[in-house]
């Protein structure tokens, strides 16, 4: 196995590990979202849109520093992308397999690189719909962590009797919780046409579409460290045959294209006259090469369409740009993870890398369709129906890379409301079919449901007391109606700051949060001469 192998495994598997991590809660001492930081369309066209310079971005400042002195060397060594996909596109998919080149294609990572330039313009990213250490986040969290998490639920189910036989009470017990989220077709199918590509033309990705490809290669046009060829050369052409990235001309295989070279040393290793090699000091000559940087105007088009996208985006129906008032259409459902920035803000700097999706606990973050509106898509929303938001827990602003999400001290964690508990009188068990139900009072970690008799109602029925309750969802997703339960979180009175204190805004506000002690729950005496009902399956 080659050195370079050998790297690429160690930092795959330290991607996967520092995921774990993150998923795992393991400690938060470990920098789960260290390679999300490496990304350097990722970490620049956040920084422009959010107008935020962080020193957590300082880990792609020091990459690109490295770029000019060694070249390209990220995308062959240490991108898990480029290292997933290469693994895959090995696998034998098909018979008779024919490579492309499709290096005509390669401009394309640079009209690309305009468009989201031109987004970030206006303070809109769409870095999320190419950035490659987001999208193999996505597709490790998303996608292969809830597969991986059923089949090792279906294996202890298989081996069950045995452990029961054995009498192997940790095994007997044991239960591997398996997540779901939404979006992940459209992640299976988006990365089997990758892989596809893959296999037909290799690094297709990161010759072709990848933005964070094209900020290295102009960085890395004029190394200092790059590929020489000795004058042992003679002219055979293997090398240029074999290069993936299709950096050598086979008219010319002694000249190379910096820009596009990622120091892969397959030409190296393939020189029948040994005739080539890295790293050499390099001359300051430039590129004997044309590079395929593409015309100046189609690049200014790309930066415009860019534009255009984005001030559609902003004039839209739901746009999160402005205040809230008359004429504001907000989706009602729309509830954002705990100390999330203020809407715009937060979709200026969230990345929808997925890291604080497979990170919940409860799985009650999901990935949005259009929901939020084309901006939206793909971010972090709460879905209480699937998973309660644990009032204490701060995991997905522990794992956010960019401070989309705020972590807070455990004092004001407690008063980052996300919204405000509502009943649908028509749905609930109590008031519309007179049947006794008290699930929300009791799961209720604030006690800001109680419960009082109406009259005419032989049993008592809930009501929500706003100043109490802090969105989190227990109600509605312990509720026993099906379908959409009866009593329901919306993001009324949600508390996002940029800036300042969320206990502070909460006292302002008059809310009085305090975690209920534990009691012996009773039902509440009925008025004399009734006899309250049951709700199926409470009596």
């Amino acid at each position: 196995m080659s050195l370079r192998r050998i790297i690429q495994l160690f930092n795959l598997f330290l991607f996967l590990f520092l995921l774990f991590a993150a998923i795992a809660y393991l400690s938060t001492a470990w920098p789960v979202d260290l390679f999300l930081r490496l990304d350097p369309s990722l970490v620049l066209f956040t920084a422009l849109s959010a107008r935020v310079v962080l020193i957590i971005f300082l880990p792609v400042v020091i990459l690109l520093g490295a770029t000019l002195i060694l070249g390209r060397f990220f995308c062959s060594h240490f991108c898990p992308m480029g290292t997933t996909l290469e693994l895959l596109g090995k696998l034998k998919l098909f018979p008779g397999k024919k490579k492309t080149s499709l290096q005509q294609l390669n401009f394309i990572k640079y009209l690309l690189l305009g468009f989201l330039l031109g987004g970030s313009l206006l303070g809109v990213s769409w870095v999320f719909i190419a950035s490659p250490l987001s999208l193999i986040t996505r597709f490790y969290g998303l996608f292969i962590y809830p597969i991986l998490s059923f089949l090792a639920g279906g294996g202890l189910y298989i081996l069950r009797p045995l452990a029961d036989r054995l009498d192997w009470n940790t095994l007997s017990f044991a239960q591997i919780a398996s997540p779901r989220f939404a979006t992940q077709g459209f992640i299976f199918v988006f990365f089997a046409a990758l892989v596809v590509l893959e296999y037909f033309s290799p690094r297709f990705w990161c010759r072709t579409l990848c933005p964070s490809g094209a900020i290295l290669s102009l960085f890395s046009i004029r190394p200092l460290i790059g590929r020489r060829v000795s004058s042992a050369c003679t002219d055979c052409g293997k090398c240029a045959r074999v290069c993936p990235m299709k950096a050598i001309e086979a008219e010319t295989p002694k000249a190379t294209r910096h820009g596009e070279c990622i120091v892969c040393l397959t030409c190296e290793k393939i020189c029948p006259e040994k005739a080539i090699h890295f790293p050499v000091l390099l001359s300051g000559k430039g590129d004997p090469i044309p590079s395929f940087l593409p015309e100046r105007r189609h690049f200014l088009l790309a930066g415009f369409t860019g534009v255009l996208a984005a001030a559609s985006s902003l004039t839209g129906l739901g746009s999160p740009a402005g205040k809230n008032g008359p004429g504001k259409v907000a989706h009602a459902g729309l509830l954002r993870p705990p100390a999330s920035l203020p809407e715009k803000e937060f979709l200026s700097r969230c990345v929808r890398c997925g890291e604080c999706l497979a990170a919940c606990p409860t799985n009650t973050l999901q990935p949005l369709w259009f929901e939020a509106g084309l901006m939206g898509l793909f971010s972090p929303a709460l879905t209480p129906k699937r998973g309660f938001c644990i009032y204490d827990c701060r995991q997905c602003s522990l794992v956010c890379p960019t401070g989309a999400i705020t972590y807070l001290a455990p004092k004001e964690r407690l008063w980052a409301k996300t919204g405000t508990a509502v009943v649908y009188k028509e749905k609930c068990l109590a008031w519309e079919h007179k049947k006794g139900c008290m699930v929300c009072d009791e799961v209720c970690p604030f006690k800001a449901v109680e419960f009082r008799f109406q009259e005419g109602n032989p049993v008592p029925v809930p009501e929500v007391h706003e100043e109490r309750c802090t969105g989190c969802g227990y109600c509605e997703h312990f509720c026993p109606v099906q379908n959409q339960s009866a009593i329901v979180v919306s993001p009324m009175g949600a508390i996002r700051l940029a800036k300042g204190s969320y206990l502070e805004t909460a006292k302002r506000q008059g809310l009085n949060f305090s975690l209920r002690q534990a009691k012996t729950f009773e039902y509440p005496p009925a008025p004399k001469g009734e006899k309250p009902g049951r709700a199926p399956g409470f009596d």
